[in-house]
Formats: structure tokens, C-alpha cells, sequence
């Protein structure tokens, strides 16, 4: 009688990895192929389906914030930007998928669930090896830097450099003004208006380059910058090269990049570097009543 022949052993499958848990997993890891499509699911307006309107409300975005963000080319990419930024620790892929789940877009889920996972797996393998670098390194080197000085920059960046704090507007100005922005960020950030404004002073870190900062910040993190202009205000070398690297960002004010502020009377000739741009005059009795709406509607601005 023929010997049965010896069987191969089953090959047991591996454990499956479980997926990851969306609701730690911040909205930094959504690259921009899921951005993207998302977008044109929620840009188009349409009855018969929630939009990007219907998201803004549910995140808490008041009439005004939807009317400046609809003038942006892509709002539903800006309106994740924008709540990236608000609410840094609260703004998960998780909280976006409930919210798009309670807004009946299964569409959505359904097409963009692999694509979100394998974001998240990515973003989350990243943190991992960042995590498993050994804190000492062989060689200590201190003319070499080991990590970018724009990384970290503001008080909501992410410490890694995965997501950056956007702004409405960089405000220039001089120590001796600083009362007067002040009074800039109550009527224009704790009003109906909800602007962002990036103020030196109370949103960047401390500990590196004046220069480079405010570089950064003007050309790639603020949508305008105000200048308030002052006696004081010539006299400020930072104030006098933020205002130079701003109108070299948008020759002849094309695209009304920089507005100028005045607040008080000058002693001094207003800059000429300034005369040809259309200023908000804090100054001027009669048009004083109408001057924050007309500042907060050039800065909302697409």
C-alpha cells in the first residue's frame, strides 16, 4: 500500500494590524490627494446635498467667516486650514469623519476611506521613528543645525513642523504702538468679524532670527499685513524691513498685500514708500466711525 504523502504544513496568517484610532490622529496627516477630493465633493453648492457650508456650521463657523471664506478658490481646503489652526488639539480625522457621517456624505467616507487610513498610518509611522531616535547623536556638530528654525515658530505650530498657524494678517508695528494693537485685536478678532491677526509680540516664540521669522510669516503664514505707521514707527529698522519685504511680495500693491494704519498725528512726513497705497485713517473725526469695518473688510479680502 502506497505511503500517503506528507503534508505541507498550513502557513498561518500573520496578525492583521489594527486599524488606527482617527479620533488622536490630528487633521495635519490628511495629505493634499485627500484634500483635494475632498474639496470636490464639498465646494460644489447643491440642495439636495450638505456642502462645505454645512461643515463650516457644524464646526462652529459664524455667517461672517462663511461669506469671507467663500471667496477663497478652494474653502473647503481653507476652512480645514483655518480650523487646523483654531483648535489644534480638537481638529482630528476622526471628529472630520463624524461630522461628515452626521451630515449624511457617505459618499465621501466611502470613497475617501482607504486613502484617509493609509494618511493616517503614514503620518502615525513617522511619529514613530521620530520617537525611536536616539536623543544624543555620534558626532556633535554645532555649525551644522540638526532641525529647521522655522519649525515651531508660533504659540499653535506643531513642534514637528506638520502643521503651521495661518493668519488673516501680520500686523507691523513698534513697541510704543503696542496699546493701539491691542485695541486692533478686540475690535477685529473678539467681535463679529473672527479675524486671526499674527502679533509679534503674543504669537511667535522667542529664540530665533527676527528676520527669518518675520519672512516667513509675512510671504507664507498671513494673507496681508497691516502697517501701523507712527513717528516711532520710522524710526523701528524691523518695522522698516517688514514693510520693504512686503511690497516686494506685491509690486505696486496689486494685490493689497500691505495696508497701511494710522492711528495718531505725525510730526514727520508719512513714508513715501507708502503714499501710494490707499490708507485707514484712525485720525480723521469723520470717518473714524467707519474705520474698523472698512480695516476688517480689506483684510477678509480673497
Amino acid at each position: 500500500m502506497a505511503a500517503a504523502p506528507d503534508r505541507v504544513p498550513a502557513t498561518q496568517p500573520g496578525p492583521v494590524p489594527s486599524p488606527p484610532d482617527l479620533h488622536s490622529v490630528p487633521m495635519v496627516a490628511l495629505n493634499y490627494g485627500v484634500r483635494r477630493r475632498l474639496g470636490l465633493y464639498l465646494n460644489p453648492r447643491a440642495a439636495a446635498a450638505a456642502d462645505w457650508t454645512a461643515l463650516a456650521e457644524a464646526l462652529g463657523c459664524e455667517y461672517l467667516e462663511i461669506r469671507r471664506l467663500e471667496g477663497r478658490p478652494d474653502p473647503t481646503a481653507a476652512l480645514l486650514e483655518e480650523w487646523q489652526g483654531r483648535c489644534p488639539g480638537g481638529a482630528t480625522v476622526g471628529r472630520l469623519l463624524d461630522l461628515l457621517k452626521s451630515l449624511g456624505r457617505h459618499d465621501v467616507l466611502l470613497d475617501l476611506a482607504d486613502s484617509v487610513e493609509e494618511d493616517c498610518r503614514k503620518y502615525l509611522q513617522r511619529k514613530q521613528e521620530q520617537a525611536d531616535q536616539p536623543l544624543q547623536v555620534p558626532a556633535v556638530d554645532s555649525s551644522v543645525p540638526k532641525t529647521s528654525e522655522l519649525m515651531g515658530i508660533t504659540t499653535r505650530d506643531d513642534p514637528y513642523g506638520s502643521g503651521t498657524e495661518m493668519f488673516d494678517a501680520f500686523i507691523c508695528y513698534c513697541q510704543k504702538d503696542l496699546q493701539f494693537v491691542q485695541e486692533m485685536i478686540r475690535q477685529l478678532e473678539q467681535t463679529e468679524f473672527k479675524l486671526k491677526l499674527c502679533v509679534f509680540d503674543r504669537d511667535v516664540l522667542p529664540g530665533t532670527c527676527v528676520w527669518s521669522i518675520s519672512g516667513e510669516l509675512i510671504e507664507r503664514r498671513c494673507r496681508r499685513m497691516v502697517v501701523v505707521v507712527s513717528d516711532d514707527y520710522l524710526e523701528s529698522d524691523e518695522c522698516d524691513f517688514q514693510t520693504k519685504f512686503a511690497l516686494s511680495l506685491s509690486p505696486g500693491a496689486r494685490s493689497k498685500r500691505l495696508i497701511p494704519v494710522k492711528y495718531k498725528s505725525m510730526k514727520n512726513e508719512f513714508p513715501s514708500i507708502l503714499r501710494f497705497i490707499t490708507i485707514c485713517d484712525y485720525t480723521n473725526p469723520c470717518t473714524k466711525k467707519w474705520f474698523w469695518t472698512r480695516l476688517a473688510k480689506s483684510l477678509m479680502l480673497p
